[in-house]
């Protein structure tokens, strides 16, 4: 059995820039098994794979990292997108296409649009912000390999937050502690042992031509570090968004992470903060396509 493959760079505009994705368009007739494998054969921070909906919707899409099934993520759902809509298994979208990938958080809906000479996607998080527990600072330091004081507690502590993944989002206080960062498997492991995902997502606020500049770290999941985290920076949006003095409002961050690891991403965040307290979280970026072929499974 011949299984086709295609491999794009997510949130770049540039080939091998990004944050890589491997995508099966076609996934019908592989096991939960079979899934792991190939994901942890691309070795990517996830892959995924393509199924017919059981519920009505465009497509249902499972996300693997190199060690497990998730049930959310950012990068993989703007990926798939662009590749279903490359090689035409989605419809036109020259005007335009809204679709929604059932997953197991829920539905993901995804407006695509073509922009000039390359394709723009954009995802809504499937579920509202929840908050977790706070983190020690002296804990989560060490985690980072950095001292207590290079933490901004200003607007919050370092703590659990989820839009359909949860991340333990910290802000720092330069850039300069922000490429000093390096994950401590020890305290990372400690961090694992209070019932905590010890993924991080670590940000800086600046005022270059980026936002916010980031890096996320989830070496349990078989990640040491990750180029573009859509998931993440959803929460952190939804975060940021939590915390501002306006009742209600559109908000927006353009965020540049994998800047350490060489592999430059651009993020586009924005929200809507609802008068009943809710929020709703939307990122977005352009894809560029690397290779494609077929395993032998």
């Amino acid at each position: 059995m011949k299984v086709q493959f295609y491999t794009c760079d997510v949130f770049t505009d540039v080939r091998f820039g990004g944050n890589p994705l491997a995508v099966l368009p076609d996934a019908t007739g592989l096991s939960s098994v079979q899934m792991q494998q190939i994901a942890r054969e691309f070795n990517f921070s996830e892959s995924t794979f393509v199924l017919p909906s059981h519920r009505g919707y465009t497509r249902n899409v499972r996300i693997f990292t190199p060690t497990q099934e998730i049930p959310f993520a950012g990068h993989p759902n703007i990926g798939t997108a662009f590749v279903l809509s490359s090689i035409g298994e989605i419809g036109n979208i020259d005007e335009g296409l809204n679709i929604i990938f059932e997953e197991k958080a829920g539905p993901v809906p995804i407006s695509i649009r073509q922009v000039g000479a390359d394709i723009w996607c954009e995802l809504k998080a499937p579920e509202s912000l929840s908050l977790g527990q706070s983190i020690d600072l002296d804990l989560i330091a060490a985690a980072l390999s950095l001292v207590p004081e290079d933490i901004v507690t200003s607007t919050h502590q370092p703590i659990v937050a989820s839009v359909g993944l949860p991340f333990v989002i910290v802000e720092l206080d330069s850039r300069l502690a922000l490429e000093r960062a390096r994950s401590y498997l020890p305290v990372i492991k400690e961090i694992q042992e209070l019932g905590v995902m010890p993924d991080i997502l670590l940000y800086v606020r600046s005022d270059d031509d980026f936002d916010i500049r980031a890096r996320m770290f989830a070496p349990l999941d078989g990640v040491p570090e990750d180029p573009a985290t859509g998931s993440a920076n959803c929460a952190l949006a939804a975060l940021l968004s939590h915390y501002k003095t306006e009742s209600t409002g559109d908000f927006g961050w353009r965020i540049a992470q994998g800047v350490e690891m060489k592999r430059p991403s651009v993020l586009e965040a924005r929200s809507k903060k609802r008068p009943d307290s809710g929020i709703d979280v939307w990122v977005s970026g352009t894809c560029k396509m690397v290779s494609e072929g077929l395993i032998e499974i």
